[in-house]
């Protein structure tokens, strides 16, 4: 029965793809895209990631000192 179903759903995605209806892509904003918005993400992400990068920095030479006191002990 498993096999029946898996062989109908792969003539449907078939016969989507030859019509040229993939059901992914089948909706199409209309609406224009809003660069200011775009840019001012893309800062708020940068932002992210530095800080990221800034806090994991920190926390491998906070390991490597703690590591350094305790071998010189």
């Amino acid at each position: 029965m498993s096999s029946q179903l898996k062989e109908k759903s792969e003539t449907k995605e078939q016969s989507n793809y030859i019509s040229g209806q993939n059901l992914k892509n089948h909706h199409v904003n209309s609406h224009k895209v809003n660069l200011n918005d775009l840019v001012s993400r893309l800062n708020v992400e940068k932002k992210k990631e530095r800080n990221n990068n800034i806090i994991l920095s920190v926390a491998a030479v906070s390991a490597i000192t703690v590591f350094g006191v305790i071998l010189a002990l």
